[in-house]
């Protein structure tokens, strides 16, 4: 293995272990500084036009992107600062630990009985609208949200390190930011939010079914089943409105025996999704799973990302 590929390697491995351990960074997280000058420039420039939105989505994610590539070419021969910007970058953009650490925590609420406590905690999750839920609607969206989520912040910012280093993670992680906060389907962000959303897609089409692959070959090792989470997959990945969150939510679904998909409701809109899986509710102990089945997927696509780096 070329010398530059391997700091690329061990950076992603490094970057991997960092969030296992130590989690989030606690203070001045540059995710969530690039967030705030996002929402500065979007309320300079905001419109309800699709040129506009794109024009802010190519400006926020091409600076991140363009600092990645810089990083990349002051590295090229430099093999040491490659490792470590790597690995820093790597700990920065993934989100596997907290993913897991508040999908247990709603397992707790959720084993205790305090829906109004788990209700409002399902906030850090996603932004479904929790008021009413009970306590296996609860269980759902949390499970929902660790598979679409074990995607997003785990699997798909490995993979764009792997295959594009610095520039990967970056841009990656600044896209899918975006999307989160432009890119929902409503009156105000229907066509601002419309560039984003598009780009955040065609970024997951790949590591989404690449992650849905991953969870049935690593279902076993979380107590789950591998061939009817393929099943499920292949069967219902395409009946979520999103192009890619179904796919991964249709192999957790069949690898825990549960039955995922429905009626949700964000912010006084209702979506009515497709059913994935053939089982029973989802209930506390499944969120559980889930969170392990998360770990599992995780460590499998670290792997693959190590092999693929180039």
């Amino acid at each position: 293995m070329p010398l530059r590929q391997a700091a690329t390697a061990a950076g992603l491995v490094t970057g991997y272990v960092a969030d296992a351990v130590f989690g989030d960074p606690r203070r001045r997280h540059p995710v969530a500084g690039f967030g705030r000058v996002a929402q500065a420039l979007e309320q300079r420039v905001y419109a309800d036009s699709k040129v506009r939105g794109a024009a802010y989505t190519a400006v926020c994610a091409g600076t991140v992107t363009g600092l990645g590539v810089a990083a990349q070419y002051l590295t090229r021969k430099r093999p040491f600062a490659r490792f470590a910007l790597t690995a820093a970058s790597t700990w920065v953009v993934l989100g596997g630990k907290g993913l897991a650490a508040e999908g247990t925590r709603m397992a707790r609420l959720l084993d205790d009985g305090d829906l109004p406590a788990a209700r409002q905690r399902l906030s850090h999750l996603c932004a479904r609208d929790a008021t009413g839920l009970d306590t296996e609607q609860l269980a759902r969206a949390t499970t929902e949200s660790i598979a679409e989520n074990t995607s997003d912040a785990v699997i798909a910012p490995l993979l764009w390190g792997a295959v594009a280093g610095i520039p990967g993670l970056l841009g990656y992680r600044a896209l899918n930011t975006l999307d989160a906060m432009v890119g929902y389907r409503s009156p105000k962000y229907a066509n601002f939010g419309w560039a984003s959303a598009r780009a955040d897609d065609l970024a997951n089409l790949v590591p989404s079914r690449a992650g849905a692959a991953l969870t049935v070959a690593s279902a076993p090792l979380a107590g789950g089943f591998a061939k009817p989470a393929f099943r499920i997959w292949r069967r219902d990945g395409k009946h979520h409105p999103s192009p890619n969150a179904g796919q991964v939510e249709a192999a957790f679904a069949g690898a825990l025996g549960i039955r995922l998909g429905g009626t949700n409701s964000y912010g006084g809109r209702t979506e009515r999704r497709g059913v994935l899986g053939d089982g029973r509710e989802p209930e506390p102990v499944d969120v559980r799973r889930a969170v392990r089945l998360s770990r599992a997927v995780g460590l499998a696509a670290l792997a693959v990302a190590v092999a693929v780096t180039r």
